[in-house]
């Protein structure tokens, strides 16, 4: 990444996961002290003000203490009633419907745009459950059940068969 005449990265990302299409391209290096006060710089929070922050205080109080804004204010007290945390989201589950002649690109682009950032995060556990399933109207073959149910042995599926309806 090219480092410009204002001590800036132009495009830089930091924190989140990007996919890069040449890992040998120029521009994947940076000065971690300039990168950090550059993200830090542009990091700007605008949000309405909902209240009493958790933790934050109330005023009326007799004393000095800290404020929500990390400030040294007179005259204020920890708030009564403190707001818990907005729970995270501890699971995901997903279900895609792939183009059976296209399976490998949309399967990929599922790799890239959602596997990866789950699994990017420390201590998760990604499974991923591929369901296939076929409706065969004229009959399959005997050819076809054997080769199909020796490839499914072969890739270790859990289960699979043929129904004869």
């Amino acid at each position: 990444m090219e480092l410009l005449a204002a001590g800036r990265y132009q495009g830089l990302l930091g924190g989140q996961m990007v996919t890069l299409i040449d890992a040998h391209a120029p521009g994947l290096v940076v000065k971690s002290d300039v990168a950090r006060r550059q993200l830090d710089a542009e990091r700007v929070v605008v949000a309405p003000d909902p209240g009493p922050l958790p933790g934050a205080f109330a005023e009326g109080g007799s004393g000095t203490t800290t404020g929500a804004t990390g400030v040294i204010e007179p005259g204020l007290t920890p708030s009564p009633h403190p707001q818990p945390a907005a729970a995270k989201p501890k699971r995901f589950h997903g279900t895609a419907v792939l183009d059976a002649t296209r399976v490998g690109r949309d399967a990929g682009r599922i790799a890239e745009e959602v596997i990866a950032h789950l699994a990017g995060l420390v201590g998760t556990r990604v499974t991923v459950t591929i369901e296939v399933e076929a409706e065969i109207p004229a009959g399959a073959s005997d050819h076809v059940v054997r080769t199909v149910t020796e490839n499914c042995r072969t890739l270790k599926f859990t289960s699979q068969g043929f129904e004869k309806e």
